[in-house]
């Protein structure tokens, strides 16, 4: 098999004329650019340089090679500058996929951080729930998924093998009671849960009504569920007109006109973990390092706001 070092060794003896210039041209000795032809005479099985006396001459499959050397290594040139821009983080790509409620706090102030102080890596966002972003980690689709799980649920909630996934959790986001401004509650410092038996329920995203289920019947009651949707404003729309109440994280309330309806701690408290999943070999990748930085640093933001952030070192999901 051919090698870039043969290959710039002909291209030398191509310009120069001698193995005597080619190895100055190149920091070798004379002896060590002769062994190297020989030993790609020996590759191709050909005869590459024509010897007449001090002087050289390339026969037609030395000259063959020379032509192909240019082109060839200067790919290779370009190959290697392009990854030490990547090793540098004076270029790169990074894929990362998030729930939508972290679209409108926690990812766009860490996109923020990485354009300012790396503004040729490029980070490439698409929204998806944590089912769809780690299916898409596994699948090579995208480097990093921040996803949420609610208390004592794995992050892959049995959707996902996490095995061999790097999980770095993010912060902690208190989940709230969202009532109508005239509702019986609106005045009271806490709502109970085992007082919220009689509602009517707005149900949000499917992980999200799973952990209303749980929580009510942790309560002693099954949620009567009037209305679902996705869609976090439509939520608060149909607590706003007095449909129902609803249960509601924080990041999404953070980002939402809450104008009324009442937002109240609940007891006992719940909240879901945000996390930040990715591969042990993506996570050396500089530019995926660096925004997986920049969402820690984002949530340390949004932690000092009142979301506390989670204690422990980046840990292995098994």
């Amino acid at each position: 098999m051919l090698d870039a070092a043969g290959l710039r060794v002909m291209r030398a003896i191509a310009e120069q004329g001698s193995f005597t210039s080619a190895a100055a041209s190149l920091g070798y000795s004379q002896p060590a650019i002769s062994q190297m032809v020989r030993r790609l005479e020996q590759k191709t099985g050909t005869i590459l340089v024509d010897r007449l006396g001090r002087t050289v001459r390339l026969t037609e499959a030395g000259e063959i090679l020379a032509r192909h050397a240019v082109s060839v290594l200067a790919a290779l040139d370009a190959a290697e500058e392009e990854v030490a821009a990547i090793a540098g983080l004076r270029a790169g790509r990074v894929r990362l996929m998030a729930f939508p409620s972290s679209s409108a706090s926690l990812v766009p102030r860490a996109l923020r951080l990485v354009r300012e102080r790396f503004p040729e890596v490029t980070v490439r966002f698409a929204e998806a729930e944590p089912p769809e972003s780690l299916a898409a980690l596994r699948a090579g689709d995208c480097d990093l998924a921040v996803a949420f799980s609610y208390a004592d649920v794995d992050v892959g909630r049995g959707e996902q093998d996490l095995e061999g996934f790097v999980a770095r959790p993010l912060l902690n986001d208190p989940v709230r009671l969202v009532v109508p401004r005239d509702h019986r509650l609106s005045t009271e410092p806490l709502a109970h849960m085992r007082d919220l038996a009689d509602e009517n329920w707005i149900a949000g995203c499917p992980r999200c009504r799973g952990h209303l289920v749980s929580a009510c019947t942790a309560a002693g009651f099954a949620p009567s569920v009037g209305f679902e949707t996705e869609d976090y404003v439509a939520v608060l729309g149909f607590v706003r007109a007095g449909l129902g109440v609803a249960l509601i994280p924080d990041l999404i309330l953070a980002s939402a006109r809450t104008d009324g309806v009442v937002v109240l701690p609940i007891d006992p408290p719940s909240h879901r973990l945000v996390t930040v999943v990715t591969t042990a070999d993506l996570q050396r990748v500089p530019a995926v390092r660096a925004t997986l930085d920049a969402l820690c640093e984002s949530a340390q933001h949004l932690g000092a706001g009142g979301a506390a952030m989670p204690d422990g070192a980046p840990t292995v999901c098994v």
